[in-house]
Formats: structure tokens, sequence, C-alpha cells
């Protein structure tokens, strides 16, 4: 998956990875990837800068993939906001879902399935503020957007978003 990934230009409708967003940031997943690698983590593919051709940044990141991730280490626990994966091998649904809720964030998730049925049971058991099946990343602006846990505060976009950021008030004027 991560070598059909197009990284440039955000620009361009071809890209499907632009950088990240600031020097801090590609510091962090350097961080994150390099402590990965420290402790062990089984790196497929990825794991550094990369440069685009014509584009004068530096802040691209590799897409990077790790196999054979513990649930319990760094990266798996934390939100790396980068173009990172962490593979984590479980045997069974029940076991996957509790590996899923095993971290202290909740923003996104993922399931990959042909099961429709199961797609559907195992999100509603996941505690993720959004859950993509067979996709990731859509986002419709009049679909709520945020996380459970520490992933965030509150809603944005749609409806609740609304609810979040008004307090209603009533007043009684009498004209006599």
């Amino acid at each position: 998956m991560s070598e059909k990934t197009v990284v440039g230009d955000p620009m361009d409708p071809e890209t499907t990875l632009g950088p990240l967003v600031d020097k801090g940031q590609l510091e962090r997943v350097s961080g994150f990837v390099d402590r990965a690698r420290n402790d062990g983590g089984e790196l497929v593919t990825g794991g550094g800068t990369t440069r685009v051709d014509g584009l004068d940044s530096d802040l691209f990141f590799e897409p990077t993939v790790f196999d054979n991730v513990d649930n319990r280490s760094e990266i798996a626990q934390n939100e790396v906001f980068g173009p990172v994966l962490c593979v984590i091998p479980f045997s069974s649904e029940e076991e996957a879902v509790a590996l899923a809720n095993d971290v202290p964030h909740g923003l996104a998730a993922a399931i990959q399935t042909r099961d429709v049925g199961r797609a559907h049971r195992v999100a509603s058991q996941l505690q993720a503020g959004n859950v993509w099946i067979n996709t990731w990343g859509n986002v419709y602006s009049a679909s709520p957007y945020g996380g459970y846990k520490q992933s965030g505060h509150g809603r944005e976009m749609g409806f609740a978003v609304m609810e979040a950021l008004t307090q209603e008030k009533s007043v009684w004027v009498s004209l006599r």
C-alpha cells in the first residue's frame, strides 16, 4: 500500500500524501520512528525524510510501516500524526477490539474486511470518534468530526459543532 502512495505537492490532484505541517512535527514523527526502531520495532518500509523533485520543502516523511508491534509500545500508544502504520497481530475479533481500545486516544480507526456484518459489529465497539470501513480519511462537512478519550474535546463540523459553540437563551418581553 505505501508503494502506491504519491508523495508530493498537496495542490496536485494525483498527490495522496503531502508534507508535514512544520519542522517541529517532522522532528516529532522522526523521534517516534527512531525510538520504535531502537525498541526493536520491525521496520518494513519507510522510516525517514524524503525530497520531492520540484518542491522546495524538507517536510516530507516517507510512508512508514512497522510489523509485529507490541500494543504497549510508545508508538502504538500515542497519536503520531504522521504517515506511520503499526501492524499489531491478533487472533480473534474480540482481541482486535480489545487491542484497539487499549490506548488513551480515540480519534480514528479503520477496519479492512469483506464481511460487512463484522465491520459494523466491530465499528460499534471501537472507542473512536471516526471509523472508516475499507477506506481511510473521508470526511464530509455535515458529519461531526472528533475523537474519544484524550483525542480532543467536542466535535467539529456538522450540527454537533453548533451545539458545542452556542448557548441558547430565551428572552421574554411584555409590551403592556
